[in-house]
């Protein structure tokens, strides 16, 4: 007995009355040699009821192949149920990869000539959704009459399908460009947001349409000063806003026309001062909506290097959102607090933020405290203030400063002559009522070490008067050698600045030669090396101890720039000053990747041997201090496509040989914003990579800020260096994925 064929509905309940998976198959496989048995049939009556249910089969995600052909004879049914089922069928079960696609080319074209609306529409949406470069061309010219067709719902889908043509074959803009001047003067929203997206998708792609289309700057105007002052109807109203799509649309379409276009500019510039005016985002800041809020902080952060004086009027508003309980909203509104950061506000604003950072969410004090650091070392009012800025920051929040905040405090302390025994005082009472922070304490150390007479003189006149005793200065180095918070390198320092003072003290240094022999036999290496080398400093060289443990010389900081170029912005040369800044701590990325060997992530790497006599000596008591700038390596281009660029430019800090940090450079002189940029690398195996995170993703055209991001890459075999880089990107409305590999690196980058 042959069993019948469920109808839809009955298949639709059958299936999801399955109790597993195995059941679901077999009702599926059951039903599908139905419809396969019906196809061969030829039923024409029942075909559109098989071919719907096999394409419930196909959303279910089971194989529904063979209704491919059965689509195409529904579409050339007279039926329009048949049609309508068959273009459905079209739209899931065909696209540009199987040959028979290009079957459905001449039903398309006689169902948009025949006149019937629902008709047509089902052929515009297939050939919008599936449509090939081959049928583009073929049946452009129908489409083009369609736009001008007295329905209202016919011209709205051929103008959507007039922008995928566009966009599968550009070389068609000529065609549309005459319709979308008298589209401009639909009254149909839909009409008209399609109309404005294929002119935009026209002015893209197209030079001679974005000089024919800058005439309708002024009939945009109109329509976009219509829509915020009247509003065209209620039914298009979003919480008071008339149809906001159109007007974002509106807008996207003028900033293309207007660029480097002063007429086409002055045009809109009365209507866009009345839109897009700053006021109005702050007033955004004030809703009681997150989302919006959070909308307003991303449009100032966006609008703040163009206009930064008119987001300044909102820094009040802006300092307060620090305090949202909403991660996000905290984050945003720390970010855009940092680039309202100047000269003439860094006080106040430096202030505010060590305020939210004292209660920041953990997550976000790293950050905070970075853009505090750079803000003091960009807009320092004075020394003093910039010294206190980094303590205050140093005692907050401790571990979460950045690497190169200890040699940064100490170049700027070494510096400031008149302010050593100022700093020397504030650190030693920091350092006495809390020796948690490891940063805080080895700038202590360092600084005790170098201007402990200063200290004991109680000479400073900018502070409170302070009476130490020499015992008290030795006593705290010690709590601070013994206590298990710290770590190796602040020991390090602690140790130091004890045989520092053995030459700074009047009485007596056996107490400090009985310390500095006790770690003779520590179990960690570096203390245990560095105390035997200065216990033999009291033995044998005895004579050269005061030469040797004198104050330490000031060191220009950072080292050359890379390339010398002195055209770079300051956050580029923020940037490589970071990436070669001097530190005494190990690197982080030697913890990362255990290239230690065993011993402590924390540990200092052995200092470079100096083949002079006493050199090594004299590089271990260099702590704080920079190595010689390394030598520049020539800068490489490796990627040049449609006016984006990439350039490579290379440090190897000379501290670590193995270590080699490449600043990747994106750059945009293109007439389109490059967006959704992504740069993903890869070496062999033999090397270990670390990627860090760029500075964004999105390169404005005309030569906007670049996108930078910082790769380390950690070559201890010196083999020869070869890069494989991946970018992906969206540029003049279409998706860019590039692989190539990089091997003309520069020999000084790997030897």
């Amino acid at each position: 007995m042959v069993v019948p064929s469920l109808k839809l509905q009955d298949l639709i309940e059958e299936i999801r009355g399955a109790k597993t998976q195995a059941q679901e198959r077999e009702v599926i496989q059951k039903e599908c040699a139905h419809i396969r048995a019906s196809f061969r049939d030829g039923d024409p009556l029942h075909r559109h009821r098989q071919l719907a249910k096999l394409l419930y089969v196909h959303m279910l995600g089971y194989p529904a192949h063979f209704g491919q052909m059965e689509c195409l004879k529904l579409i050339a049914s007279p039926r329009f149920t048949d049609k309508r089922v068959g273009y459905l069928g079209a739209m899931l079960l065909l696209d540009e990869r199987q040959d028979a696609h290009l079957l459905i080319t001449n039903s398309i074209k006689n169902d948009l000539s025949q006149g019937i609306q629902a008709v047509q529409g089902l052929a515009l949406c297939t050939l919008s959704t599936m449509g090939s470069a081959e049928m583009c061309r073929d049946l452009a010219t129908e489409v083009e009459k369609l736009l001008l067709q007295p329905s209202s719902y016919v011209r709205k889908k051929a103008v959507l399908t007039a922008v995928h043509m566009i966009r599968k074959v550009p070389e068609l803009s000529n065609i549309f460009l005459p319709p979308c001047a008298q589209l401009l003067h639909e009254r149909h929203h839909g009409i008209l947001l399609g109309t404005i997206t294929l002119i935009t998708e026209l002015c893209e792609r197209s030079p001679a349409a974005l000089k024919h289309f800058r005439k309708v700057v002024p009939q945009l105007v109109k329509i976009l000063r219509t829509l915020v002052t009247t509003g065209y109807s209620t039914e298009h109203s979003i919480s008071g806003v008339s149809d906001p799509f159109l007007q974002v649309r509106i807008l996207r379409l003028l900033r293309i026309l207007g660029r480097n276009h002063e007429e086409s500019s002055e045009t809109m510039n009365d209507l866009l001062a009345q839109v897009l005016a700053v006021n109005i985002l702050g007033r955004f800041l004030l809703n009681n909506d997150k989302n919006i809020r959070y909308v307003a902080l991303t449009s100032l952060l966006r609008m703040v290097q163009s206009d930064h004086s008119a987001v300044q009027r909102h820094r009040p508003t802006v300092v307060e959102c620090l305090r949202e309980p909403d991660a996000s909203l905290s984050r945003r509104a720390l970010e855009l607090s940092l680039a309202l950061v100047n000269s003439s506000n860094v006080r106040a604003m430096t202030q505010e933020l060590q305020s939210f950072l004292e209660s920041c969410p953990p997550d976000l004090r790293a950050d905070c405290a970075s853009g505090i650091l750079l803000a003091a070392e960009r807009f320092a009012p004075t020394k003093r203030w910039h010294i206190d800025t980094i303590l205050r920051v140093l005692t907050t929040a401790g571990i979460y400063v950045r690497d190169d905040a200890v040699a940064n405090l100490t170049q700027l302390i070494g510096g400031a002559q008149e302010l050593h025994a100022y700093s020397v005082r504030r650190l030693y009472s920091a350092l006495a009522e809390d020796i948690s922070q490891q940063p805080l304490v080895q700038v202590a150390a360092w600084c005790i070490g170098e201007y402990g007479d200063l200290l004991l003189e109680g000479s400073c006149e900018e502070t409170e008067p302070l009476q130490v005793e020499e015992e008290e200065v030795l006593a705290l180095l010690e709590k601070v050698l013994q206590s298990h918070m710290s770590q190796p390198a602040t020991r390090g320092y602690a140790l130091t600045a004890l045989m520092k003072l053995s030459t700074r003290l009047r009485g007596d240094s056996n107490r400090i030669r009985q310390v500095v022999s006790i770690y003779g036999s520590c179990l960690d290496v570096e203390l245990q090396q560095r105390a035997v080398e200065y216990n033999t400093l009291f033995q044998k060289y005895d004579h050269m101890r005061a030469a040797i443990l004198e104050k330490m010389p000031l060191v220009e900081r950072g080292g050359s720039q890379v390339d010398g170029e002195a055209k770079e912005s300051k956050e580029a040369q923020l940037s490589e000053t970071a990436l070669v800044s001097t530190e005494p701590q190990a690197s982080k990325l030697l913890d990362l990747l255990d290239l230690l060997d065993g011993t402590s992530g924390d540990a200092q790497p052995p200092p470079p041997l100096d083949p002079s006599p006493g050199g090594a000596l004299v590089h271990l008591l260099d702590l704080p201090g920079a190595p010689p700038p390394p030598p520049s390596i020539p800068n490489l281009r490796v990627f040049e496509r449609e006016g984006l660029q990439l350039n490579l430019s290379f440090v190897r800090p000379s501290g670590t040989p193995a270590l080699l940090l490449i600043m990747v450079t994106a750059t945009n002189t293109s007439g389109a914003d490059v967006t959704h940029f992504i740069c993903q690398a890869a070496v062999p195996k033999s090397f270990q990579l670390q990627l860090q995170a760029p500075s964004g993703d999105t390169l404005p055209a005309q030569g906007g800020l670049p996108v930078t991001q910082l790769l380390r890459i950690l070559n201890p075999n010196k083999a020869p260096l070869r890069l494989k880089l991946r970018l992906t990107y969206n540029h003049f409305g279409q998706s860019v994925q590039e692989i190539f590999e990089v091997n003309n690196l520069p020999v000084e980058t790997w030897q």
